[in-house]
């Protein structure tokens, strides 16, 4: 149903024991402030072993360099893939608040296990300081299968957390108000904050006691930070307000399209009544029919022009009773299929994304790491657009986006659609920047006589934060922009699902790095030759191709997003605008 008052209460709504939600006491700011505190520890306890994984799968599992940046890959795309799990879990079955309870319990024992694993050495293959790497005993049988266990088992919880955890915060606002919504705006934009808060610490704290401590340390910090996470997020439960689950959206969505495709046009007949929006969205199967001339304070929905084929999905006599449809559960689908084409053109961006915790880590680990009389870890790259996005968040909230809204006289200032758009752009600029850097590190190692040797290339890591500057700017303007958008456009009863989308297209941006990984292996092998992107010396690489590959595929996903964000009508606008009547 519309989410509004009724009273003191918040229809839709209960407290942490199933009560009735009061609007005097429960959601509000404060309350999506705690879930702002625990995106912090939970971020970094996921990327304090994400963002150097690669480093550990080669240097102490003895992975070499292209499957310790697929199992990375596999790792963190099967993470977000997840949190479509748990998004939908939240809507169908279970609160937000329950699903971020059990998903961070979930993690907490996948970290416990590669923590043991870290700490002992005879569940670790035996130690190799010789060279080549290749003579080293990779990690094999039950070992793997321990290191496996425990990726997946964290895979699983930080999926279920990623997709509960954003809509239970900006579900503690009010959407009913202008105010309210712009509060909404300010969760989203400090969600990336703390984002990249917790990934601050990770990438500078952590991962120098990963590399200067053992790895045994790294993990117990990551365990010790998701299970203190726990309580902190149980201390705000006398105030958060809990969505009801409004029944699985999935079923809906299968109900419409089946409806839609087997009822028969020729029994198709129209119905002189229209159907109540609410029923539908309170995951009331049974439509609310009203007569004509009756008169309801609530939005009266009719079928829409756009996606008309959906529209025989409401017919008189259905091919089946358990196809009959309502107006508003044909009206929800429509806007799910509409956010669809923006989702899959995201893909692209978070495939240029993966790069950041694989390929270019291997990078600056064959340069010159030193600050002074400081040696940075490659894994710590990281902290350069995490710096920015920190700096840049703030501004972009209070200054940017203020300003913009006196400018156009809009509500949001700049769309959502607009904020995607930039990220995109921005990260066809990162790609053609990594490629020139690359090109210069191969240059200095060609020069000074070290492409066949272990030590560092006398050309500095600082090249390759370039990359990192670019592409954590797209990153911030991409999924602030990209989580407000789903669950701003996605129907009420769906919006957890729709916003884990956001870590879905991270999950396919990490798989499809994978996959074009494989793809450019295999077809610049012919003939004898030596792949693009195999073997165990960076320095033997033609990663500059494959970046500039990325680049041009970056540019055309571009243009082809235009092609669908001109021709998008936001809903929420058109809510906004009845609203203001």
């Amino acid at each position: 149903m519309e989410e509004g008052y009724e009273g003191e209460r918040w229809i839709g709504y209960v407290d942490w024991r199933g009560r009735p939600a009061l609007k005097r006491k429960h959601g509000g700011m404060v309350a999506a402030s705690f879930v702002l505190a625990v995106e912090i520890m939970e971020n970094l306890a996921f990327l304090a072993n994400a963002s150097n994984l690669v480093t550990y799968l080669d240097g102490f599992m003895y992975f070499s360099p292209s499957r310790s940046a697929t199992a990375v890959t596999n790792f963190m795309g099967t993470a977000f893939l997840l949190a479509l799990l748990g998004g939908f879990l939240s809507d169908a079955f279970f609160t937000t608040y329950v699903i971020y309870l059990i998903s961070a319990f979930i993690e907490f024992l996948g970290l416990t296990i590669l923590t043991i694993q870290a700490r002992s050495p005879t569940l670790k293959p035996p130690p190799c300081s010789s060279a080549p790497l290749s003579s080293c005993q990779e990690a094999t049988g039950s070992k793997a299968a321990m290191l496996f266990a425990g990726l997946y088992l964290t895979a699983l919880g930080i999926g279920g957390i990623k997709g509960s955890l954003p809509s239970h915060g900006a579900e503690q606002l009010d959407e009913t108000t202008a105010y309210g919504r712009k509060q909404r705006s300010t969760f989203f934009n400090y969600f990336v904050f703390c984002l990249s808060l917790g990934a601050l610490i990770a990438v500078t704290f952590v991962v120098w006691i990963e590399d200067n401590k053992g790895w045994q340390w790294g993990f117990a910090i990551s365990t010790l930070t998701i299970f203190l996470s726990i309580p902190t997020f149980l201390s705000a439960s006398p105030i958060y307000r809990n969505k009801l689950p409004a029944g699985s959206p999935l079923t809906i969505i299968a109900k419409v399209f089946l409806a839609a495709i087997f009822n028969s046009t020729s029994n198709q007949s129209h119905c002189n009544a229209v159907v109540d929006l609410a029923a539908s969205s309170a995951g009331n199967n049974e439509a609310v029919i009203k007569q004509p001339g009756y008169q309801s304070i609530n939005q009266i929905v009719s079928l829409t022009k756009e996606l008309r084929f959906l529209n025989r999905a409401v017919d008189c006599s259905p091919a089946h009773k358990a196809l009959t449809c309502s107006h508003g559960e044909v009206e929800e689908v429509k806007m799910v299929v509409k956010i669809l084409p923006i989702f899959l053109l995201t893909i692209m961006l978070n495939c240029c994304l993966a790069q950041l915790s694989t390929f270019s880590v291997q990078q600056a680990a064959t340069m010159d790491t030193r600050v002074g009389g400081l040696t940075v870890p490659p894994a710590s790259l990281p902290v350069f657009p995490v710096i920015f996005i920190l700096a840049l968040a703030p501004l972009y909230d209070h200054f940017i986006i203020p300003v913009a809204r006196r400018f156009n006289r809009t509500e949001t200032g700049i769309t959502h659609l607009q904020r995607i758009g930039i990220g995109l752009v921005l990260s066809v600029v990162a790609m053609a920047t990594a490629a020139l850097v690359e090109v210069k590190r191969k240059r200095v190692a060609e020069q000074s006589g070290l492409v066949d040797s272990a030590e560092p290339l006398p050309i500095s890591f600082f090249w390759v934060a370039l990359q990192y500057l670019f592409l954590g700017s797209a990153d911030l303007f991409t999924l602030a922009g990209l989580m407000e958008f789903f669950f701003t456009e996605a129907p009420a009863g769906m919006r957890s699902l729709a916003t884990s989308l956001s870590w879905v297209s991270l999950a396919m941006g990490y798989f499809l790095s994978s996959v074009l990984v494989s793809i450019v292996n295999r077809a610049t092998s012919h003939g004898g030759q030596q792949p693009w992107l195999a073997g165990s010396n960076l320095n033997h690489y033609h990663l500059e191709r494959f970046y500039w590959l990325m680049c041009a595929l970056s540019a055309v996903n571009f243009g082809h997003y235009l092609f669908w964000a001109i021709r998008y009508k936001y809903r929420s606008k058109e809510e906004m605008l009845m609203s203001e009547r």
